[in-house]
């Protein structure tokens, strides 16, 4: 293993393109030296196999905020939502909150990542959680009816009608057909 990863590092040490591969995990597994150099990446952070969202992060102030980095963190941030889908799917929710979690750190607005969030956190009775993801979404997006709803609910599991009460007046507003 250790020498098939020493050929690997030799091949792509003498590439004139910058070069990185990243796992399925989404991690740093190979890359060159021109990659570090192009990007302006330190040996320390490159060695602790960072994540793809976190040398994107580093790499986003050369490129300016409509550059091919942030097209690819968009594309990351969906594909990392469908995959939290499908584990939440298949009742796999502590796969599916860190994959939920690592797209909020993508992107704060992503609704549907504190929405979901805030599913898993009823689902597994931490309800103080789930009122904070749910918050959290209806920052993003207000108007969605079924924020406003799983708060209310949770909010009513904690005791707390008071706070549920204007939760449940927006959901019926929003979605009058319930």
């Amino acid at each position: 293993r250790n020498t098939l990863a020493a050929v690997q590092r030799a091949t792509l040490d003498h590439l004139f393109e910058g070069v990185a591969v990243f796992g399925g995990d989404g991690r740093l597994k190979l890359y060159n030296k021109r990659f570090a150099a192009l990007w302006h990446l330190e040996e320390e952070f490159l060695a602790r196999e960072p994540h793809v969202a976190d040398v994107a992060e580093r790499t986003s102030i050369l490129c300016g905020p409509d550059s091919l980095v942030q097209s690819a963190r968009k594309g990351l941030l969906a594909c990392g939502v469908a995959r939290a889908n499908i584990h939440y799917e298949r009742d796999q929710l502590v796969e599916a909150e860190a994959l939920y979690e690592r797209a909020i750190r993508l992107d704060e607005a992503c609704f549907e990542a504190y929405f979901n969030l805030g599913n898993i956190h009823h689902d597994l009775a931490r309800y103080a959680e789930a009122v904070s993801a749910y918050r959290d979404a209806l920052v993003v997006n207000p108007e969605y009816p079924e924020a406003h709803f799983y708060l209310a609910v949770t909010l009513e599991k904690l005791g707390r009608s008071a706070e549920a009460r204007p939760h449940w007046r927006s959901y019926r507003e929003l979605a009058p057909e319930g």
